[in-house]
């Protein structure tokens, strides 16, 4: 094991749980040591003997001080998460008495564990390859039903067999091309260039198909930025509050109430969307912290995946909107038009404005029809969690060369080129094809990677 990789021989533990007061606490052990350094802190029973997969319940000791009642469990290897000996305590949650019995299997031979390094074992074990890998600590960090169905058909595999099935067929004929050059001398061809040409096109459609899904799960994994903007006493901060269902933000009369811009997140089916409460924009004011708020406003504006322009519709025409809307698009061009205030209008609404979302705010209006908008707007017409959808940048970095190399394949197909020069290309979309899944990588990239887990995972 861990042929290419050093310092990989050592029985590492972490504590698995979360830091705080609970129930139970879970320290963890994997390395060959395990049974060995349990043992000397659990003379009562000969841990070598028991069966794997079993339980045993009695009293951790160090010498003559006994650290607590636990409950141990047994993974013989292979058949464990990291594919080596685990061993499981299950302690009294107190963070001082898991902070005992860690110090206490230390003293006794094992290492503190580093970030993500029992999973970064699964991976140099084969027990996950890298996409796997990476989807166990997206699953820790899923924060919405959208999140953790992503990140679970990437665990189970969905994403590294798609890669899989395009690497064995690329590699099928990246053979037939290599075999071509030991007979350059000869002028043989041992690939058939019109099946070749099939199968990348078809490779190709794939990967933009991949490329494509990263819009998504970029939305599904870290959520959408919403800028709320209008002038002032537009309903900003009503809508807000309707939105998250409190009062979040301060609701008055006064026109420059909002000085500052307000952050809260709510969840649209599965997506998370950061509310950002503007302060209301108009030009001349003499206030100078208001017009701060205005300068962060318009900065807002930039940044947000997408902008709310709420206006009163009582106070605005067609005319004036569309001047004001496509100021904004010059900023961001997905505005989405929200007039407000149609509980105090006497009029029917689309004789006066022929675009945008109707609503009343404080009558609660027309608010499922904007949040109806505001999730179509991030992802589309629909969302299926149960295709493969890439959330990883590396991922989609890696896609974006091998698309690059496909092109330059497909054009030297096309051009009747020789396999000599075909074969760079080839390589190249098979090296960034096993470094998304694993199969090409360096120990330093391991690092970085699995740096970002919690500790004990």
């Amino acid at each position: 094991m861990y042929s290419k990789f050093s310092g990989w021989d050592d029985t590492i533990a972490a504590i698995a749980t979360p830091p705080g007061v609970g129930a139970i606490g879970v320290i963890r052990l994997s390395g060959d040591r395990s049974y060995d350094i349990v043992q000397a802190l659990f003379p009562s029973k000969d841990l070598k003997l028991q069966p794997a997969n079993t339980l045993l319940v009695g009293f951790l000791k160090e010498g003559d001080q006994v650290l607590d009642e636990v409950v141990i469990s047994f993974f013989r290897k292979p058949a464990s998460y990291t594919g080596e000996d685990v061993i499981e305590i299950s302690c009294h949650g107190s963070s001082y008495v898991q902070q005992q019995v860690l110090d206490a299997l230390i003293r006794n031979g094992a290492r503190l564990a580093k970030a993500g390094e029992f999973t970064q074992r699964a991976f140099l074990n084969k027990k996950l390859d890298l996409i796997q890998a990476e989807a166990v600590g997206d699953l820790i960090a899923s924060n919405t039903s959208a999140s953790q169905k992503a990140a679970l058909n990437n665990m189970r595999g969905g994403f590294s067999n798609v890669l899989h099935e395009l690497r064995e067929e690329l590699i099928k004929f990246s053979s037939l091309i290599e075999l071509e050059l030991d007979f350059s001398e000869e002028d043989v061809e041992f690939a058939d260039r019109n099946k070749f040409l099939v199968l990348i096109e078809n490779i190709d459609n794939t990967v933009n198909r991949l490329l494509e899904s990263f819009k998504l799960g970029n939305v599904i994994k870290n959520g959408v930025s919403v800028a709320i903007v209008g002038k002032p006493n537009a309903g900003k901060s009503t809508l807000l509050n309707t939105l998250l269902n409190e009062n979040r933000a301060i609701v008055s009369e006064i026109a420059g109430t909002t000085r500052d811009t307000i952050e809260e997140v709510i969840n649209i089916n599965g997506i998370l969307f950061r509310l950002i409460d503007t302060a209301g924009i108009r030009e001349h004011s003499q206030d100078i912290i208001e017009n701060m708020g205005v300068v962060k406003s318009k900065e807002k504006i930039k940044q947000a995946d997408i902008v709310l322009y709420v206006f009163d519709i009582n106070e605005m025409d067609e005319e004036e909107l569309t001047i004001i809307v496509n100021e904004i698009r010059e900023q961001n061009p997905n505005v989405i038009i929200v007039a407000n205030k149609t509980d105090t209008y006497n009029q029917p609404v689309n004789d006066r404005f022929h675009s945008g979302i109707f609503i009343s705010a404080r009558e609660e209006v027309g608010i499922k029809e904007l949040k109806d908008q505001l999730f179509q707007a991030a992802t589309g017409v629909g969302m299926q969690t149960e295709n493969v959808i890439i959330t990883n940048t590396r991922h989609y970095a890696a896609l974006m060369e091998i698309s690059k190399s496909l092109k330059e394949i497909k054009g030297g197909l096309k051009n009747d080129i020789s396999g000599d020069l075909l074969a760079p290309d080839i390589r190249r979309a098979l090296h960034y094809l096993g470094e998304i899944t694993g199969e090409v990588t360096n120990e330093d990239r391991l690092d970085y990677i699995f740096s970002k887990f919690c500790i004990g995972k």
